[in-house]
């Protein structure tokens, strides 16, 4: 019993790591794609957008490697190999979608998606109660809804072709 828990936990701990390299990849494909410094962007700037954008791919990618992970091979060496695979994968797959909407949308949509939106704060703010005192803060561009369902619609299909 004790060697089987030495034994799952080891896995755990490779899967896990395996896991966060890949949604620091993730990271790194979304900053890659977007102007500017996502990490200022989200947690100095306070972008809503970027956010937005980054937790579609963190989600996309946990789903798929979790996907993997679920039907992996007996041996963990395959089965870590199998999951890097379908993580990057998945990476370059989502990453793919979203130049492609780049291509086929107006603008340049790494710009639009960190663009902060005047007046559409997506809160109570917003609403027809809301005082012409209050200021709404940057708001959401709606791209950036469109990038993060394309993002989640395409890890969700990555994670239906695995099973």
């Amino acid at each position: 019993m004790l060697e089987d828990l030495v034994n799952e936990g080891g896995a755990a701990l490779a899967y896990g790591a395996v896991g966060v390299a890949l949604m620091a990849l993730g990271y790194l494909v979304v900053d890659l794609l977007t102007p500017g410094k996502l990490g200022q962007l989200i947690w100095a700037d306070r972008n809503r957008g970027a956010g937005l954008v980054l937790a579609a791919k963190l989600l996309g990618v946990g789903a798929i490697v979790t996907t993997a992970i679920l039907t992996s091979e007996d041996s963990l060496g395959e089965g870590i190999v199998s999951t890097v695979v379908y993580g990057v994968l998945g990476i370059v797959l989502t990453s793919l979608a979203f130049l492609v909407l780049d291509a086929i949308t107006p603008g340049r949509l790494g710009a639009i998606v960190v663009e902060a939106v005047t007046g559409d704060a997506g809160d109570e703010r917003d609403s027809p109660a809301a005082t012409s005192q209050t200021s709404s803060g940057p708001g959401i561009h709606p791209a950036c809804w469109v990038v993060a369902a394309t993002d989640l619609a395409t890890a969700a299909i990555i994670a239906a072709a695995i099973s």
